[in-house]
């Protein structure tokens, strides 16, 4: 019995010890295969997984492309900046170091106050940004005084730069901080201190000029303290941006404008390049880029002459006397006056029960024009003339003509916030207002005042239009040459559409347009006239058109108490002043738009202006000659000369010089 219970008992002990055995054995095999798991099929993962913990890759931003001119003088570059900064850990007494650092450079209580709330939120070796964009002087100083300053340091980086200041802000725009709404997924964009175009070519080509960003492994302990590069790859920095702008012609518009509200526009006639776009009062884009103060953006914003609007593309005004040259071309092309036919000017038009006056009536010494043809009355502005013609066509045979020309229409020039003015109609007042057209709103048109409002690169694409021979030029701003310091010498661009005008009709509007500066009637001839003393400029010519805006009704009690001089009403009561052209009269190849806000005058305002920067535009013929700086000809006083125009386009016809007509030659500065 006794050898029984053992031989059971062995038994059971061997049965329950392969039992054990049996779960040992499965319970290794289960964690070989684990660790086999983990160390050889999950390897590769789990490598990646520890060199994340372990390295940190961070993203580099690229430098921004650059902005160049039409010769490749920068507009828009990079420059080296310096930066100072905190190290939290390294500086146990952040106030006293920020006081030291305040006796060195301007460092106001409430920036004092967002240095400390971010060393509070950040781990102590990562460094805060104190002020960035320090001058030379102020990084000399920090750099001399380092040793009394424990965890401040000075970086060194880049910051955008704009060689010609306020000259071209609205057109080139600037570069900021990235706002919550310009998320858009991009890396870069979550980059502190990282900024984009906010505003004209620099937002329009953000993404070209941003470039792609290079990466840093960094390896890192634990904490996330930084040990060392591992490995850094570089991104690739924006592309450059080749403008039409000539930096030479920019900068001298903008010395010349000094009028409180204009803006200046100079374009090639064929290609529609534009060679000067300037907005005046501007503003400097350096202070966006480092961030505007509370008070330098009350002071831009309450600005009343809109310092941060660019009066080139949005700007919206009545044309004035500049739009005599559309009512004069619909009423040859529609057979409604030849170029022959008279008007009398007795200095007013009687229509619907009131009187019509003509700019001649307010001066004691003119009154009137008298009997007066086409030419003669684009030359001297004869509102009267143009009554008439705009009463026999009516509007909408007018704004057909003005459309064509470009009026009422988006140009197309590539800039953000462009205006496109007003054309008004029948149709349109209908649909606008719920009333009919008036047959005296007619008058109104006929002298570019009334509901027609335009902008100035309008006017520029206007006058290119009527001088190029009516070919449907567009204004652009990129380049299309690969080379931009190269002179291209190119021929008018064959492929332009006709707007399908007479040639004979359009000789007609160069005619007046010469009368204006030539003509000895000529609103304009006393200031428009181009000066050049070189025998072989001599001759060079330019015909334009001037033109006054009224923004103030003249009342019959003001005429009975005798109308005010501008000068001796407030600023923002006087006339727009305006002026169109072209140049070289007779073998045209820029036209210029001159808009001076509340300049009175557009003769002795807007006109003088125009001369000077067309004057420019002839010495450096920037369409047609490589970028010179030497090569300088001697001018008669307050004029430029320069070597000779390349061969002028030979399509181009010097239209002959009408004789006057009238028998009474007004006082110049009159429209």
């Amino acid at each position: 019995m006794i050898a029984t219970r053992d031989s059971d008992w062995t038994k059971m002990f061997n049965r329950r010890a392969a039992i054990l055995g049996g779960a040992q054995g499965l319970m290794v095999a289960t964690l070989v295969g684990r660790m086999y798991y983990l160390q050889v099929l999950q390897a590769e993962r789990y490598r990646t997984l520890a060199d994340e913990n372990r390295i940190n890759i961070q993203l580099l931003p690229p430098p921004r492309g650059r902005i160049l001119d039409r010769f490749g003088q920068p507009l828009a570059a990079n420059k080296q900046q310096f930066q100072v900064m905190v190290i939290p850990e390294q500086a146990p007494k952040i106030s006293v170091s920020l006081d030291i650092l305040s006796s060195l450079i301007d460092l106001p209580e409430h920036e004092r106050e967002r240095i400390k709330k971010e060393v509070g939120r950040k781990r102590s070796f990562i460094p805060v940004t104190i002020k960035q964009n320090l001058t030379w002087d102020e990084m000399a100083r920090i750099q001399v005084n380092a040793p009394d300053l424990p965890g401040i340091v000075v970086d060194e980086g880049l910051t955008r730069y704009y060689p010609i200041g306020g000259g071209a802000s609205h057109l080139l725009g600037y570069v900021a901080a990235v706002d919550e709404a310009d998320l858009t997924g991009d890396p870069l964009l979550q980059l502190p201190g990282f900024k984009i175009g906010k505003l004209g070519v620099e937002k329009v080509y953000d993404m070209a000029l941003r470039g792609k960003g290079g990466t840093s492994e960094i390896e890192v302990n634990a904490v996330g303290r930084a040990i060392r590069e591992l490995e850094r790859r570089e991104g690739e920095a924006g592309a450059d941006v080749s403008l039409t702008i000539d930096e030479r012609l920019q900068r001298f518009a903008q010395e010349t404008v000094t009028d409180e509200s204009a803006s200046v526009n100079v374009m090639d006639i064929y290609t529609g390049e534009m060679l000067v776009m300037l907005s005046n009062p501007s503003f400097d884009p350096h202070i966006f880029t480092r961030g505007a103060t509370p008070g330098e953006w009350k002071e831009l914003s309450t600005n009343s002459h809109a310092p941060m609007i660019n009066k080139s593309i949005a700007g919206r005004y009545p044309p004035g006397s500049t739009f005599k040259t559309v009512t004069a071309l619909a009423a040859l092309e529609h057979g409604i006056a030849g170029p022959d036919a008279t008007v009398n000017c007795p200095g007013y038009t009687s229509f619907g029960g009131r009187r019509w006056y003509c700019w001649a009536f307010n001066i004691p010494s003119v009154r009137a024009h008298g009997q007066i043809n086409m030419v003669q009355a684009i030359a001297q502005s004869c509102d009267c003339y143009f009554y008439e013609m705009a009463r026999r066509l009516g509007v909408d045979k007018v704004a057909a003509t003005a459309r064509k020309l470009g009026l009422g229409e988006i140009t197309g020039v590539g800039l953000p916030g462009e205006n496109k003015g007003l054309m008004p109609t029948e149709a349109w007042k209908k649909a606008a207002t719920g009333e009919p057209w008036q047959p005296g709103e007619n008058l109104n048109i006929g002298i570019g005042q009334g509901q027609v409002t335009v902008t100035p690169i309008q006017l520029v694409q206007l006058a290119a239009r009527i001088a190029n021979g009516g070919l449907a030029v567009k204004p652009t701003l990129i380049r299309k040459t690969a080379q931009p310091g190269a002179g291209d010498n190119r021929p008018p661009e064959p492929q332009l559409e006709s707007l399908g005008f007479s040639p004979q009709n359009l000789a007609v509007i160069h005619d007046g347009m010469f009368e204006v500066i030539n003509g000895v009637r000529g609103t304009a001839r006393t200031f428009a006239k181009l000066k050049f003393t070189d025998p072989e400029r001599k001759s060079w010519t330019m015909a334009g058109k001037s033109g006054s805006v009224q923004i103030r009704r003249i009342t019959k009690a003001d005429r009975e108490a005798g109308v005010k001089k501008q000068e001796d009403i407030p600023w923002e009561e006087r006339d727009h002043a305006m002026f169109i052209a072209y140049a070289p009269a007779d073998a045209p190849r820029y036209a210029i738009s001159v808009v001076v806000e509340h300049g009175a005058h557009g003769s002795d305002t807007a006109s003088p202006i125009a001369r000077d920067i067309m004057m420019k535009v002839l010495e450096y013929d920037p369409s047609r000659k490589p970028r010179v700086e030497e090569n300088v000809v001697a001018a008669a006083p307050g004029a430029s000369a320069a070597p000779s125009l390349a061969a002028p386009n030979p399509a181009a016809t010097a239209p002959p010089k009408p004789a006057a007509t009238s028998a009474t030659v007004p006082p110049a500065g009159g429209n």
